[in-house]
């Protein structure tokens, strides 16, 4: 047993240890570009009105907690639409870009996968807004108001290395967990039956993948993406897993908007059943990605 776990823990460690360099080096470039160019984007979508989830998609391309946790206090302030925010939710996708960036994946997959996580995320955001308008008949907040965007959870007074380095050590430390335990998961029970088990049954796939990226935690970005890297899940339940992850935008969301917990939970419940909505018609379709 001793000897099965110490071979388990090394090869854990060597697939881990090798992405270190290039974990950091995305993480250095994230923090520079989120540091010039933060604000400027918010204030882009405080302004955009009707047109938020369009700018929302977009600005939530960038995988960090940043423009997920800014969004979730805009709306709680009353400056952006339901749909923005949730438009950022589902465009954002935490951990997956640096993982990708750093197991190689082409540079073309990244791009098709960004590029159609953004315009699902647009198109659920404008969904949502229409929702509000046309059926629920709720008239859309604005309010002039300041210093929304910050949040501590982001910790964005720190400088570009030190935060970057703090990343970098963060899912450092969750990707061996996670190779660790997926090793021992695929040595035990063997890879053909647990990808028999996501994939061969209709739908589950995404309901636990949608489920599982709902945990407001970094964890389960890349627990998703590692099991996409691997092979053990399609991009229907990779794709699932990944809208419905914000990070800890939806624990700032329930925290500075708890005046409304329905409204805390009709929105999440959007994200949750949208993003398996989506995994299911794109794991319908002729898709395929190299790794």
């Amino acid at each position: 047993m001793l000897h099965f776990l110490y071979d388990i823990g090394q090869d854990a460690f060597l697939d881990t240890i090798r992405l270190v360099p290039f974990l950091f080096l995305t993480y250095v470039v994230m923090e520079w570009l989120e540091h010039r160019t933060g604000s400027r984007t918010m204030a882009v979508i405080r302004k955009a009105g009707r047109a938020g989830p369009l700018c929302g998609g977009i600005a939530g391309v960038m995988p960090q907690c940043g423009f997920s946790t800014a969004a979730a206090n805009l709306y709680s302030g009353g400056v952006i639409t339901a749909g923005t925010l949730v438009a950022v939710f589902l465009s954002t996708s935490d951990e997956m870009l640096p993982i990708f960036l750093s197991e190689a994946i082409p540079f073309r997959t990244i791009v098709y996968i960004l590029g159609i996580k953004m315009g699902l995320a647009i198109i659920g955001g404008f969904v949502l807004d229409f929702l509000y308008h046309r059926l629920i008949r709720k008239e859309i907040r604005y309010k002039n108001i300041h210093t929304l965007c910050e949040s501590e959870h982001c910790k964005c007074e720190e400088g570009i290395f030190s935060s970057a380095f703090r990343h970098t050590l963060h899912i450092t430390l969750f990707i061996f967990i996670i190779s660790f335990l997926l090793g021992a998961l695929l040595e035990s029970v063997g890879a053909d039956v647990v990808r028999a088990a996501v994939l061969e049954i209709p739908i589950a796939g995404e309901l636990l993948a949608a489920l599982i990226g709902m945990i407001p935690n970094c964890a389960a970005s890349v627990f998703i993406t590692e099991l996409y890297v691997e092979g053990l899940i399609g991009i229907g339940p990779m794709m699932a897993g990944l809208l419905a992850g914000a990070g800890v935008g939806s624990l700032v969301l329930c925290r500075m908007n708890k005046r409304h917990p329905k409204q805390n939970a009709g929105i999440l419940l959007f994200v949750y059943l949208i993003s398996v909505f989506f995994g299911i018609i794109l794991d319908m379709l002729p898709l395929s990605f190299d790794l």
